[in-house]
């Protein structure tokens, strides 16, 4: 039974970026990868006081659809995240769960003021998928600076680290996955 990754854009998603991350992903997992048809914008989630969506409603919601055994679903959204706790999330998921969320607000430049570069937002929005897809393998954040699960408490730590896993990482969700 093979893996497939589903991207499910939520609300409006630049269809480049989608095409982006389907080659990044796919090369990193070895799997296919197929995007889906976009959902509405995740509007029972956000949250008015803050201005921002929470993305453990959005993952509840999510995780609810009937997904295959073999199927991983990361939802992508061009929106601001939160979680309960934290100001600020680039991207949330269940371990071992089915899906996987990421939002793409703050990984833009233009988020803080600064030039957007769209490179640079394509290579923060792989790596930000990877890692959270990671944790839907069943990946636990990883020390190694430079390791895609590596936790990102900015973007500092975002674009300091690499898109793949290390090698103790990539052992670990390759043993994961069935022939």
């Amino acid at each position: 039974m093979a893996i497939v990754i589903y991207l499910l854009p939520l609300g409006k998603v630049e269809r480049e970026l989608l095409e982006h991350l389907v080659s990044q992903v796919g090369r990193i997992f070895s799997c296919r990868v197929e995007i889906k048809r976009a959902l509405s914008r995740p509007e029972y989630a956000y949250n008015e006081e803050r201005n921002q969506y929470c993305a453990d409603l959005i993952l509840e919601k999510l995780e609810r659809e009937d997904w295959k055994e073999e199927e991983k679903v990361l939802g992508v959204a061009d929106l601001d995240l939160y979680t309960p706790g934290l100001n600020f999330v680039f991207g949330e998921a269940s371990l071992n769960g089915k899906v996987a969320l990421i939002g793409l607000s703050r990984l833009r430049q233009g988020f803080y003021g600064l030039p957007d570069e769209e490179n640079l937002f394509y290579e923060r929005a792989a790596k930000e998928a990877v890692h959270e897809l990671g944790h839907a393998f069943g990946l636990n954040h990883c020390k190694n600076k430079r390791c895609v699960m590596y936790f990102s408490n900015s973007l500092f730590d975002t674009d300091r680290k690499r898109k793949e896993f290390c090698k103790d990482c990539r052992k670990r969700i390759f043993r994961r996955f069935p022939e």
